[in-house]
């Protein structure tokens, strides 16, 4: 990641960034902000200048790039932040690496009085901005490899940076889980990543059942949706128990870390970016491994059921009756309804023997949630209010987007089954609202205390867009650790 430095005395100058922010009131000019720390002579009123010129409307995220040779500064990059709130510096510094990815190092001389919140929002653009995914030697990267950070009183901003440099530091932690093609990443290998983040961080317990273990206890939807590979599924178990925790948080998330849609096998083009099906349990692993990272005072389960849904001799069948942790079952019709199937046994087990106070999944689950919410809007189902308004605030102040979703009655009873307690994937009713109201029916006690997010449209970016880069976006990491933090 970038190297980021908190200064009152800059002593980099030859490429400095001054925030601009629109006209006070409609048709007048933008403004450069008066910075905390002194220009060198000239640039403000150059800027001052400059901006009408150059038609700079002050835009969270415009750019205007001047050069000012043989001067210091050698180059000055004007860069809007719209009402400069968090979501503006935000979008300000995932456009500012893009401008000066050739230069090596930039100064950002931030405003009088800045918040700590416009702080943080400015060093996870950045951060998450100038994230790169790539196996092997990367001839076209950035040379940019440090921004600093002009302001009076360092100190106060300390704490900021230090939480917004662990929150992009997991988002990209997951973002490199859910990008990794999956001719390397399976459930052995996914369950070995987890293993070696636990390593470098004190108070984590972790423990992988592999299928013998996941045969004994009866998780029998990973077990059938494992069983077409070669590599056999896994359950990852993360524990953060902090002394002075007054919550359990259960986080769930799904891990299909390819999935071909079994003997209901997909088309190629819904099959090509399926090593994403995982993006749910990356999330929440690295939600997890965050909150320890920021010694979170809140207890977290998080559980990561992972299976490789391919097709084989042995893959489960449509029409075949599974068995859950907990003995409820269910008739798959559709092998391609996997997801859904491991998660099941997940909440089950959390219910039945972690006995927590709330119960939350995350997972790529249906292509419904595009059709109704678009490609950046999570769908989220809660029958508790509170909860759900909550996590939705976290949401939206992390820079992320959710819209709560109806767990419409009428159509429970399309999950009635002739053969089963449950039909898995009936073909009625709305896609994204069946499999919640499947999944609700798995978690007994803790049905007022659970939430599910279908987040399968927006773990996914197809271009470069403010701090989401194009591939995997890590979504869910930064919501979930700002609600997190609001449990302290």
């Amino acid at each position: 990641m970038l190297a980021i430095r908190l200064t009152a005395e800059p002593d980099r100058l030859d490429t400095v960034a001054l925030p601009v922010r629109p006209g006070a009131v409609d048709d007048t000019p933008a403004e450069p902000m008066p910075t905390a720390v002194t220009l060198p002579d000239g640039v403000a009123d150059e800027a001052a200048a400059l901006i009408p010129m150059a038609r700079f409307a002050g835009r969270a995220g415009e750019v205007h790039v001047q050069l000012r040779p043989a001067r210091t500064p050698a180059q000055s990059l004007l860069v809007g932040v719209g009402e400069a709130d968090e979501a503006g510096w935000r979008a300000a510094g995932a456009a500012l690496v893009r401008a000066a990815r050739n230069e090596i190092q930039i100064t950002v001389m931030l405003p009088v009085g800045v918040s700590t919140e416009a702080v943080r929002g400015l060093v996870e653009g950045l951060l998450l901005g100038s994230y790169r995914f790539r196996l092997g030697d990367d001839s076209d990267a950035p040379a940019l490899t440090g921004v600093d950070l002009a302001v009076t009183a360092p100190e106060t901003y300390e704490q900021a940076v230090e939480v917004a440099r662990t929150t992009a530091r997991m988002t990209r932690l997951a973002r490199d889980l859910t990008n990794m093609p999956s001719s390397v990443k399976n459930p052995q290998w996914f369950a070995g990543q987890v293993a070696e983040a636990v390593a470098e961080l004190p108070g984590l317990g972790l423990r992988v059942r592999e299928p013998e273990q996941l045969a004994a206890e009866g998780f029998g939807g990973i077990l059938a949706v494992g069983g077409g590979s070669a590599s056999g599924p896994r359950l990852v178990e993360l524990d953060w128990h902090p002394a002075d925790a007054g919550t359990h948080v259960v986080l769930v998330g799904k891990g299909i870390t390819f999935d071909t849609g079994g003997i209901s096998i997909k088309p190629v083009p819904a099959m090509k970016l399926m090593r994403k099906d995982m993006a749910g349990a990356a999330a929440v692993v690295a939600a997890t491994l965050g909150a320890a990272a920021l010694r979170l005072p809140v207890r977290i389960t998080t559980l990561a059921p992972l299976a490789e849904n391919m097709v084989s001799g042995a893959a489960f069948r449509p029409g075949d009756i599974v068995r859950h942790y907990g003995g409820l079952t269910s008739e798959t019709t559709n092998s391609d309804a996997e997801g859904r199937l491991v998660l099941a046994d997940a909440l089950a087990y959390a219910e039945q023997e972690l006995k927590p106070d709330l119960l939350i999944d995350l997972a790529t689950l249906t292509g419904a949630n595009a059709v109704a919410l678009g490609t950046r809007t999570g769908a989220l189902y809660s029958d508790n209010d509170q909860l759900a308004t909550a996590l939705l605030a976290a949401i939206e102040a992390a820079g992320e987007a959710a819209w709560r979703m109806p767990l419409a009655a009428d159509y429970v009873e399309h999950l009635g089954s002739d053969l089963a307690d449950l039909h898995s994937a009936p073909t009625q009713g709305a896609g994204s609202v069946l499999a919640a109201l499947y999944l609700r029916e798995f978690t007994g006690d803790l049905r007022d205390r659970w939430l599910h997010i279908d987040m399968s449209a927006p773990s996914w970016c197809e271009r470069d867009d403010a701090e989401l880069t194009r591939g995997a976006t890590g979504w869910g990491v930064r919501g979930l650790l700002r609600w997190l933090a609001s449990l302290s």
